[in-house]
């Protein structure tokens, strides 16, 4: 079942993303919304870089649900993914305690990467935009680790860590795009909805 976004106005676009935070953000703008999540493989291939295989994610998710849709159904569809990547090694989403101590262990300290795709499938293509943001970690204790584990805020998130929650207590420094290390970088975003004619608060023409 679609979850409408601002059941006032007529959906824009299919968001193709379970994710509570990128819903919040395109409402953030004012871009109404019908959330449609899809599951596709997430496996990364070998040899692929961060930046190529959130392209490649975002790009397979925006046709995915594009093509389940009937054709008098269809709406532009908006897929978006994160990664969080140190020296090119790509940290998914810990698998438990242990995963999580060993991700944040190699973000302690130090500089790392995270990279958003977004891909806007419509009858005409699907164009798409890559934000590149970077995230400075404070030196972390395991015990702090573990205690941020057992908030139970990083489960489901790439990295291991949430920016717009308790983890922002670990954060020295950010370069880059704050909505983009959430999961939706809103200056792409915009730019892209722009090609389909959207304006900021208001609908596209038709």
């Amino acid at each position: 079942m679609l979850r409408a976004m601002q059941s006032s106005s007529k959906p824009l676009i299919y968001l193709a993303s379970a994710s509570p935070r990128r819903s919040a953000l395109l409402s953030q703008v004012g871009v109404a919304h019908a959330v449609q999540p899809v599951d596709i493989d997430e496996g990364v291939r070998p040899g692929e870089s961060p930046d190529a295989y959130v392209c490649r994610l975002a790009a397979e998710k925006a046709a995915t649900l594009w093509e389940r849709l009937a054709p008098q159904q269809r709406l532009p569809v908006l897929a978006a993914d994160t990664s969080v990547a140190v020296d090119d090694e790509i940290l998914g989403k810990p698998t438990d305690e242990n995963d999580e101590i060993r991700m944040l262990r190699r973000l302690s300290g130090r500089a790392h990467r995270v990279y958003t795709a977004i891909a806007l499938k419509h009858a005409h293509g699907c164009p798409a935009k890559l934000n590149v943001s970077e995230v400075l970690f404070r030196t972390l204790t395991d015990a702090e680790i573990r205690d941020y584990w057992r908030t139970g805020e990083p489960a489901d998130k790439a990295g291991g860590y949430a920016v717009q929650g308790l983890a922002a207590l670990f954060i020295e420094r950010i370069s880059g795009s704050f909505s983009g290390i959430m999961g939706l970088p809103l200056f792409e975003t915009g730019e892209l909805l722009r090609t389909i004619g959207w304006k900021l608060h208001s609908q596209v023409a038709r």
